[in-house]
């Protein structure tokens, strides 16, 4: 049954797990990135480029030149101002002039030194050719603070470069190859409001929460095990089909107990380069053992737990085996003091590594069933707590229509009810709206198809067929509606479930489910003496059926008391029998499918005006629920089973 909490969130985007409950951890300390010693080299090369990018800043300085070069031009009458301090003079030239000793380019703004023995008359010469001498220095110098901010800005550029070059090599050190592992210690993360998954929350698995019991018990009162030296098993394996509440029991738990519970899928832990996966394995342990008691839950183990030896790549030792080795070393590793239980989660037991589900690892395996009529109908209450519920609605009807129905299943119908409810501007949710939305959930939503009336003859004929041979076949499953209003993909459908869930079947009833299922053939082949493709999925019912009684489930003479075909076969015949058991296999298929077919046509035959009667009121309502079919066949209707 899924939670009706939120899911705890992710502490960031690479944290492969989740985790509530658990306290702040405190933040890392930190260091210098590179350390002292690349803080060192690191200054040494921003020197040296300093000096090479201070050099490049001052090639545009005014050139030095000689005392005579200066004479000659106050002499051509060329210098057209000059600032004097000692024997140091600076100048500007009225037209530029090439730089002197063959340098490159030319020069307006100079620079040159009179010598002390120089014995010229310089202030005559330049009164004559009227050059100014000025207050001011002509070649005005950077200040020291533009000085200083030109020599640090490359440093300060380098020095930051260096920073972050460093962080992404620290980064990619801790994490593995390219940063693919983890850049810090996980922080455990609180959920929001603080509101933790209990037992309250979970519903119709009531035995399952009896056998999960006592691991809440171990978490709350450890000292009385270790007393009498009992030791709780190291992990407990929840086995069950999707859907039916695994991941919102192993939170239960944890929620019950009061304890920090870390959760991740077990393909989270995989990552294209070996050895990702079985460090984040340990550190979702590390931290689970600095926070103990907590809980541990892996979910879809069988991502990464499946038998080994298996062809692997490199060797056998891919990244998948890897992480499984390592959570086995992980899990052996306990001693039971140390107050970790792992809670796992698959939908296929049979395929886990033997090493993985031996005493001392997985000790517990919990079958995690969907839910009896009883238990259906707590999920439903559970589901509609929030949602307002008119006074007709009768959880208890709805239950018992739903045989099958995972917690999951029954939560997504109570939300199809309440947004059916929203489209017809309803203020609650009516019965009709659960019955509603429980066709769209089982038989799809209705299709707007024009068929030609010749088709759509056919058709209720066809559905007809179906629904007659399962009011007449004794213990058959009560037909609930009949429609050949197109839906999903099929042209009609016709709805039969049972008063009570079932948990075994006979020979008999099996039978007339392949009869039932024959009924829309036999009914075209009776009264239009053809055969259309409406008839696939029928077939494909009728060949799982035939199949299951022949090789898996005793039920014919020639093949015997054995298995010849296996469970989760994904071809039509395992490898588990000889191929001449497999030819008696596909012999006996045909006989009883044969035998079915001939006594599918007989029936419709013998109660052909039955037939014909339940064709016309479909032909004319389109829909019949189950009062008016079995009115319309001529039929009463059985009695109801013991709930």
């Amino acid at each position: 049954m899924p939670s009706p909490t939120p899911v705890p969130p992710r502490d960031r985007a690479d944290t492969p797990w989740r985790s509530e409950g658990a306290p702040p951890t405190p933040p890392p300390r930190r260091k210098m990135p590179g350390g002292w010693r690349g803080l060192v080299l690191a200054a040494l090369i921003v020197f040296l480029l300093a000096n090479v990018a201070l050099s490049f800043f001052n090639q545009g300085d005014e050139p030095t030149v000689s005392y005579t070069e200066f004479s000659k031009q106050v002499a051509d009458g060329n210098v057209s101002k000059i600032y004097s301090k000692g024997d140091a003079i600076q100048g500007e030239l009225k037209n530029k002039q090439p730089l002197p000793d063959g340098g490159k380019g030319d020069y307006t703004k100079f620079v040159t030194q009179r010598p002390a023995f120089a014995d010229d008359d310089l202030w005559a010469n330049l009164s004559k050719h009227n050059v100014v001498v000025t207050a001011s220095p002509v070649v005005v110098q950077r200040s020291f603070l533009a000085n200083l901010l030109i020599s640090l800005a490359p440093m300060l550029l380098l020095v930051l470069l260096w920073v972050f070059i460093a962080r992404r090599m620290g980064s990619a050190a801790m994490g593995g190859v390219g940063g693919l592992g983890r850049k810090q210690p996980p922080k455990p993360v609180e959920l929001e409001g603080g509101k933790r998954t209990t037992f309250a929350d979970v519903a119709g698995i009531d035995e399952v929460k009896g056998e999960l019991n006592d691991v809440v018990d171990f978490l709350k009162n450890p000292e009385q095990y270790r007393a009498l030296g009992a030791r709780m098993p190291g992990g407990v394996l929840l086995a069950g089909p999707p859907g039916t509440g695994k991941t919102l029991l192993a939170r239960a738990v944890a929620g019950e107990a009061g304890v920090p519970f870390f959760s991740a899928s077990a393909s989270e832990f995989i990552e294209m380069i070996v050895g990702v996966g079985a460090s984040r394995v340990r550190e979702l342990f590390s931290e689970a053992r600095k926070v103990a008691p907590s809980i541990v839950f892996i979910d879809e183990i069988d991502t990464i737990g499946r038998a080994r030896g298996g062809g692997a790549a490199m060797g056998g030792h891919d990244e998948r085996e890897q992480t499984l080795n390592q959570i086995l070393t992980e899990m052996d590793g306990f001693s039971g003091s140390e107050g970790v239980v792992v809670l796992a989660a698959t939908n296929r037991p049979d395929v886990l590594d033997p090493a993985l589900t031996r005493p001392g690892r997985f000790d517990r395996t919990v079958s995690v069933a969907p839910p009896d009529r009883a238990g259906r109908e707590a999920i439903l209450r559970i589901h509609t707590r929030d949602i307002p519920l008119a006074a007709d609605v009768d959880l208890d009807q709805v239950a018992r229509t739903t045989p099958g129905m995972t917690g999951a299943d029954l939560a997504n119908l109570a939300n199809e009810a309440a947004l059916l409810a929203v489209k017809r501007r309803q203020s609650q949710v009516t019965q009709a709206d659960f019955m509603d939305a429980l066709e769209k959930v089982q038989l799809g939503a209705a299709r707007s198809l024009v068929m030609p009336e010749e088709e759509r003859r056919r058709t209720a004929y066809h559905e007809s067929g179906h629904a007659l041979l399962g009011m007449l076949q004794p213990g058959a499953d009560p037909v609930r509606k009949i429609t050949i209003v197109p839906r999903g993909r099929a042209l009609g459908v016709t709805l039969s479930t049972p008063d009570a869930d079932r948990y075994s079947y006979t020979e008999d009833y099996l039978r007339g489910r392949i009869i039932g299922a024959l009924g829309g053939m036999a009914a075209e082949h009776v009264v239009f003496e053809v055969i259309t493709t409406g008839a696939e999925n029928d077939l494909e019912q009728v060949t799982n059926l035939a199949r299951g009684m022949v090789g898996r489930w005793g039920m014919s003479e020639r093949v015997g008391r054995l298995t010849a075909i296996p469970a989760d076969a994904q071809s039509p015949y395992g490898l588990l029998a000889a191929p001449a058991t497999l030819d008696v296999v596909d012999h006996e298929m045909r006989r009883i499918v044969d035998e079915c077919y001939e006594e599918a046509c007989r029936l419709l035959r013998e109660h052909r005006p039955k037939l014909d009667a339940l064709t016309e009121a479909l032909l004319a309502n389109e829909t019949l629920d189950e009062p008016a079919a079995y009115e319309a066949a001529g039929i009463p209707r059985p009695p109801k089973e013991a709930k």
